[in-house]
């Protein structure tokens, strides 16, 4: 971390453990000032600050949750990729409840987020896919991932394979690839404080329009 990103980061810490998080500073938006939130932890220089818990379930509730990376938030909701094979996607296919957290421990704060789930269109898979890391690409088509692997002699073949076969050419989206939207319907804001006093902000949305409220810590 450089010397300007840990001033920014002291700044952001103590504004909000020493200020907290008022009603009037949270405003009315939770997405706008997740944004906020997002942005703050990107410019203090936090390794991987778009990194998040993702927790799904089984049809029959069973839950699992992973670390993966935010690719995009707006107004529709939060989006991230995978391959439409994976243990992840098969529970959200069958059971698309998800919930996000977001954890920037040097700003004492989290974002809790629970939501429904949809893919996004291929459109905007085809649109994302390229921006990827040329070795993240072949991986794609390489892996089958979650599936059982004997050896992993058996992916590194199959990662040359795929690489000779695209090499020098486009790397096209995978047919079991993309991505999906988390529709949010209540986002927490946690802002830690003194003596454990912390700021906990939720946002419900009933019927389009978010309630917020204030929870004890």
């Amino acid at each position: 971390m450089s010397i300007w990103a840990g001033i920014r980061s002291l700044f952001v810490l103590g504004k909000g453990v020493i200020g907290g998080l008022s009603e009037d500073e949270a405003g009315g938006d939770p997405i706008a000032l997740f944004i906020e939130w997002f942005e703050a932890a990107k410019r203090a220089n936090i390794f991987l600050p778009e990194a998040m818990s993702v927790a799904t379930a089984t049809e029959h509730g069973v839950p699992s949750a992973r670390i993966m990376l935010l690719k995009g938030v707006d107004q529709r909701g939060f989006v991230f990729y995978t391959n439409y094979g994976s243990r992840k996607a098969d529970e959200l296919e069958r059971n698309p409840q998800v919930a996000l957290l977001f954890h920037w421990g040097v700003l004492q704060r989290q974002v809790r987020i629970e939501g429904t789930a949809e893919r996004v269109s291929t459109e905007e898979s085809a649109a994302y896919f390229p921006t990827r890391p040329w070795g993240s690409r072949i991986g794609a088509w390489a892996s089958e991932q979650s599936a059982v692997l004997e050896d992993r002699a058996v992916l590194e073949t199959r990662f040359r394979e795929c690489e000779a076969k695209y090499k020098g050419g486009e790397i096209p989206l995978p047919p079991f690839w993309g991505g999906y939207r988390v529709e949010p319907f209540l986002i927490e804001f946690w802002q830690g404080r003194l003596n454990r006093l912390h700021d906990r902000l939720r946002y419900v949305r009933e019927g389009g329009v978010w309630i917020r409220d204030r929870l004890y810590p």
